[in-house]
């Protein structure tokens, strides 16, 4: 399937916001993580996860962004 980013459907928008929502919690989880965690060398890689997490949740908003007109309103539980 050959579908390019200016013919996405519902479904996908759907799908688009629900991933920015475990995009945003699993930030959530980080930074209460990295917040907590004593050792440095996990505490490195907690924020590296986080900077990850948050890259993708831009990447996400950007792709909403661009199909604002059929994007869900309420956001995804």
């Amino acid at each position: 399937m050959n579908q390019s980013a200016d013919s996405m459907t519902a479904k996908e928008l759907e799908y688009i916001a629900d991933s920015m929502s475990n995009e945003d919690l699993l930030l959530k989880q980080c930074v209460v993580a990295s917040a907590t965690v004593q050792n440095p060398q996990i505490k490195q890689t907690v924020n590296q996860m986080m900077n990850k997490h948050t890259q993708h949740y831009q990447t996400l908003l950007t792709m909403m962004e661009q199909h604002k007109p059929t994007a869900p309103t309420q956001p995804q539980q």
